[in-house]
C-alpha cells in the first residue's frame, strides 16, 4: 500500500430482520425461493389509499441489536420519507428514518489478525423498509429487467458505522462481528447468499506528509467518498476495498481528487465500476412520514431491552465463560427466558408445604421478626426452583399465614 495515504473506511451494514411478516403490512416477510410478486399487497406496492402500520417485533430487535452494541435508546423516534425513484421502490419513496433513528453512538471491538483489538464507533442503528429486488436477463435477444416485489417492505435494519476502519481486513472482520452478534441475538440468519445482510462500505484517502520523523496524517476527513455496491460476500468485501483504495491512490498521485459517487463491485473482473454520482442527505428531501405517528418509550420500555438479564443471569448462574461458546451461553439464557412460570394452584401447594416444614420460621413470623418471611419466601423459591416470581411467593405466603 502506498504510504502516503491513509485509508478512511466506514461501513453500511444492512440485515433483514427475521419477522413473520413485513413491515408495514401483513404480508410474509418468508419470501426467498417464493414465486416472484405473490407476497404482495396494496400496501407494499404503494397503491393510492394504502395505509402502512408499524412492525412492533421489528423495532424491538432493532432496540434490542443497538443495546448489544452499546448504543443509546433513544426515547422517542420516527419514521421519515426518503424520497427518489428507482424502479425497485413502488411508491417513489421509502419509508425509513432520518434524524430521530432508534438507537445511536454505540461501540464494536474487534480483534485484527495482528491480534490487536480495535474500537469501531457506530453511529447510528436504524429501521426501514426493503426495496423489491431486480433481475437483469437476455429475452429475445434483448435485454430487460424483471422485478420481484416480494423483497418490497420487508424490515431491513441499518448499522452505520463511524469512519475508523484503515483497512479492508479491518472491514471485512467488523462486518463478520456485526453478522455473529444479529444471529447470536436471533434477529435474523444475516445471509449474504440469500441477500438479507449486505454491505456498503465508504472508502476515500486522506493524505499525509512526510516529516523528520515519518509520516504525519492529517485526521480530517477526505472532501469526497466513494460508495461501493453489489457486495455480496465478505471475501468481496476485502477485494473490493483494496482494489478502491488501489485506484484512488492513483487518482491522488496525479494530483486530483476522486470523484464522489456510488461504485458497483464485478466480481468476475475483480474491479469497481461507476454506477451513478454519490447523493447527499437534501437530494432525498426527507420529511416525516405522514401515514405513521411519532413513537414514544417509557424508560421501563427501554429497560426491558437485552443487557441487565443477561448480566443477572451471568450473576446468578456462574457460567464457565472461558468453557461455554458465546451461542451456547445466549441459548441457555434464551432458554431460561422461555421458561413458564408454575400456576397459582402449584404455587400454593409448595406454600403449605414450606409453611408445614419451616415450623420455627413460621411462628417467628408470627411473633413479629419480620425478617422470617424472608427465609420462607427463599425456601418457596427453592422448591419452585426459581420458576415464580419473588414478590408473588411474598404475596402468597403474607395470604396463607395471615
Amino acid at each position: 500500500m502506498n504510504t502516503k495515504y491513509e485509508p478512511v473506511i466506514g461501513l453500511e451494514i444492512h440485515i433483514e430482520l427475521a419477522t413473520k411478516s413485513k413491515m408495514f403490512c401483513s404480508c410474509s416477510a418468508d419470501y426467498f425461493g417464493a414465486k416472484p410478486n405473490t407476497h404482495t399487497c396494496p400496501v407494499c406496492l404503494g397503491l393510492p389509499g394504502a395505509m402502512p402500520k408499524a412492525n412492533k417485533k421489528a423495532i424491538k430487535f432493532t432496540q434490542k441489536f443497538g443495546a448489544a452494541i452499546g448504543c443509546r435508546t433513544l426515547l422517542s423516534s420516527k419514521f421519515d420519507r426518503k424520497n427518489y425513484f428507482y424502479p425497485d421502490l413502488a411508491k417513489g419513496f421509502q419509508i425509513s428514518q432520518y434524524d430521530s433513528p432508534f438507537t445511536v453512538e454505540g461501540l464494536v471491538t474487534i480483534k485484527t489478525e495482528a491480534e490487536e483489538l480495535k474500537r469501531i464507533g457506530i453511529t447510528r442503528t436504524h429501521l426501514e423498509e426493503d426495496t423489491g429486488k431486480l433481475t437483469h436477463a437476455t429475452v429475445n435477444n434483448k435485454r430487460v429487467t424483471f422485478i420481484d416485489f416480494n423483497r418490497s417492505s420487508v424490515p431491513l435494519m441499518e448499522i452505520v458505522s463511524e469512519p475508523n476502519m484503515e483497512s479492508a481486513q479491518e472491514a471485512k472482520l467488523y462486518a463478520q462481528k456485526i453478522r455473529q452478534i444479529a444471529r447470536y441475538l436471533g434477529i435474523s440468519d444475516a445471509d449474504m447468499e440469500k441477500g438479507s445482510m449486505r454491505i456498503e462500505p465508504n472508502v476515500s484517502l486522506r493524505k499525509g506528509t512526510e516529516g523528520s520523523k515519518g509520516l504525519k496524517v492529517s485526521k480530517e476527513l477526505p472532501p469526497y467518498k466513494v460508495e461501493l455496491k453489489n457486495i455480496n460476500s465478505f471475501k468481496f468485501v476485502e477485494r473490493a476495498i483494496d482494489y478502491e483504495i488501489k485506484r484512488q491512490e492513483e487518482i491522488l498521485d496525479y494530483g486530483k481528487v476522486p470523484v464522489q459517487e456510488t461504485r458497483g463491485f464485478n466480481e468476475q473482473k475483480g474491479i469497481t465500476v461507476s454506477q451513478r454520482s454519490k447523493e447527499f442527505a437534501h437530494d432525498y428531501r426527507y420529511f416525516p412520514e405522514p401515514d405513521l405517528p411519532p413513537l414514544v418509550f417509557t424508560n421501563g420500555e427501554k429497560a426491558k431491552i437485552s443487557a441487565k438479564s443477561i448480566a443477572n443471569f451471568i450473576i446468578n448462574q456462574k457460567p464457565n465463560i472461558e468453557a461455554v461458546l458465546p451461542a451456547d451461553l445466549v441459548s441457555q439464557i434464551y432458554q431460561k427466558a422461555k421458561t413458564a412460570y408454575i400456576s397459582d394452584d402449584d404455587l400454593e401447594k409448595i406454600v403449605k408445604k414450606v409453611i408445614d416444614e419451616n415450623k420455627k420460621a413460621v411462628q417467628d413470623y408470627k411473633n413479629g421478626k419480620y425478617v422470617a418471611l424472608q427465609v420462607l419466601v427463599g425456601a418457596v423459591m427453592k422448591e419452585s426452583k426459581r420458576n415464580t416470581a419473588p414478590q408473588k411467593a411474598k404475596a402468597t405466603l403474607e395470604n396463607l399465614l395471615n
